[in-house]
């Protein structure tokens, strides 16, 4: 596999300026690297750099003489440059593009972020004799201004509303994956329009939010790219590594990383790639960042292929009379609930899951989630509970079947929003009086465990999940909503290395993985020896 089977060359047409394109080319390279081990030397475009952006961005003209490009889509892995590249245009357009009044900007998810870009640019400046007379550098205001040509550009902040009544001749976004909605992207884009020849230059590695406005623009820079629709305003400047491909391969490495072995440096590379073999949860993160691919959450944490050869075959019927302990997690009246049913064997557990959402919403939840609830429900994966909310009263009633099929022993349950049903399962004979329990712990009733979601709850579950999965002691029937979860699952960690379920940073639901975990912590704390926890008998097992 070779760069030039997976990198699309841009096209020529007819009206192509090499003069104009040179012209841009000589007003970057009188410049001076800001930052790294170039710092002071002027800038050198290599060829992809000039082939791939600035010719066809600068020498591509209309009939007019105007630019042909508006907006230029660039996605690259990390570490290829695209901010100092950024930030040479950004100057061309406020020094040396002829445009009266020209306000350039560059926007991000945070004013710290899209400040990166200007603290490539001031240094150029300064460094440039010739600009810095013409120009009066503010660095408490992140502002350059040209009183001259009544001209400037200028850091903003994230906040949309603050936006109207720009008038851009430029518009920097900088990692564009990392907004969280498309609100300042449109204000942005929306305020060029009374420009003769506006740019909008988008730098941005890959991100995991397919219902982001990012993707949205990835999209669509591909598809003109492959010529399935035809824009010739809009240049797509992407290199990425195929989803398929073995991610370990330095060839395939190129193909996101057109700077390795010059200012890209190879051996980090080699480092990274590494220590994401020896770490699975990394594995995501080096493949978003470094090969610049679309991965389906920030840190996928469990290995899916060790995830599906635990699919095993699990019998509801067989199960009946035996040990159980349950995990259940609320979740929001609106949304998804889970409930997992945890059942010991001498080799591991065996999992059977319950999932609700309301049937009302189930329709914008398809489109919200891009997965099928309906054809789920129709399987039995999921339940539709009638309605726009989830009515408690169906998993009431579903617990009461569970107690009277199994035996029930313990049911962990997060705090949050469940008084109501904890109140109902205590008219049913749960047991949640604190000296009730201790009286009647391995009665006939079960037990109901205020399960914390801190650390130091859910780290030894969590991290003894990671080693039941690797090592293969774990069933759960390939049950296909517990499977998106956990190919959802994001995990946070401590400064001490704890781990659990990060509801915050998963881009999709992860219910059914925080319930198996707090199901799977009951089970482990009573399959020990002499009824010990297997974390007092053996400790936690590590990968």
């Amino acid at each position: 596999m070779t760069t030039a089977t997976l990198v699309r060359p841009v096209k020529r047409r007819a009206g192509f300026s090499q003069a104009a394109a040179d012209r841009a080319v000589t007003f970057i390279e009188s410049l001076k690297h800001s930052t790294g081990e170039f710092a002071g030397q002027l800038f050198r475009l290599q060829d992809w750099q000039r082939k791939r952006i600035i010719d066809p961005l600068f020498g591509e003209l209309n009939a007019d003489g105007t630019r042909r490009y508006r907006t230029c889509y660039m996605t690259v892995g990390r570490k290829n440059g695209k901010t100092e590249i950024g930030a040479a245009i950004a100057l061309y357009l406020l020094f040396a593009d002829g445009e009266p009044g020209a306000q350039i900007y560059s926007a991000a998810s945070d004013r710290q972020q899209a400040a990166l870009l200007y603290h490539a640019a001031e240094p150029m400046i300064r460094k440039a004799p010739a600009l810095l007379k013409r120009s009066k550098v503010i660095d408490s205001q992140k502002r350059v201004v040209i009183h001259s040509t009544n001209s400037f550009y200028q850091v903003l902040s994230a906040e949309a509303y603050s936006k109207d009544g720009l008038n851009a001749h430029g518009i920097f976004f900088d990692e564009l994956h990392s907004q969280p909605n498309r609100e300042l992207w449109d204000v942005l884009t929306t305020s060029v329009g009374s420009r003769r020849q506006p740019l909008v230059f988008v730098m941005t590695t890959a991100g995991y939010d397919r219902n982001s406005i990012c993707y949205e623009q990835y999209n669509y820079a591909c598809k003109v790219r492959d010529g399935i629709l035809e824009d010739p305003t809009f240049l797509p400047v992407i290199y990425e590594a195929p989803e398929n491909a073995d991610w370990t391969d330095e060839d395939i490495w190129k193909l996101a990383n057109p700077a390795l072995g010059t200012f890209r440096n190879l051996n980090e590379m080699r480092q990274l790639c590494k220590k994401a073999q020896e770490t699975p949860a990394l594995e995501m993160t080096f493949r978003r960042l470094y090969l610049n691919q679309w991965v389906n959450s920030v840190q996928r944490w469990l290995p899916m292929d060790k995830w599906d050869a635990c699919a095993g075959d699990v019998n509801a019927e067989t199960l009946k009379g035996r040990p159980c302990y349950a995990g259940l997690d609320l979740s929001s009246s609106i949304d998804l609930t889970a409930l997992s049913l945890v059942f010991p064997h001498e080799r591991g557990y065996d999992i059977l899951m319950h999932f609700w959402i309301p049937e009302d919403t189930a329709i914008e939840a398809e489109r919200r989630d891009r997965v099928p609830y309906r054809e789920w429900a129709r399987k039995g994966f999921v339940h539709l509970t009638p309605g726009n909310i989830i009515d408690y009263g169906y998993i009431r009633q579903t617990l009461k079947e569970v107690r009277g099929f199994y035996d029930l022993k313990e049911l962990a349950y997060d705090r949050w929003g469940a008084v109501q049903l904890i109140q109902l399962l205590e008219e049913d004979g749960f047991l949640v009086d604190p000296e009730a329990i201790k009286k009647n712990r391995y009665g006939n009733a079960p037990v109901i465990i205020a399960f914390g979601q801190g650390f130091a709850s859910m780290s030894p579950p969590t991290k003894e999940l990671m080693t039941l999965t690797l090592q293969g002691n774990i069933r759960h029937g390939g049950q296909p909503v517990l499977r998106w979860n956990a190919d959802n699952l994001v995990v946070a960690q401590d400064p001490a290395g704890n781990l659990k379920p990060d509801k915050a940073k998963a881009t999709q639901k992860i219910d059914g993985m925080v319930a198996l975990v707090m199901g799977l912590d009951r089970a482990i704390k009573h399959t020990g020896s002499e009824g010990k926890s297997i974390y007092e008998t053996r400790g936690i097992l590590t990968a």
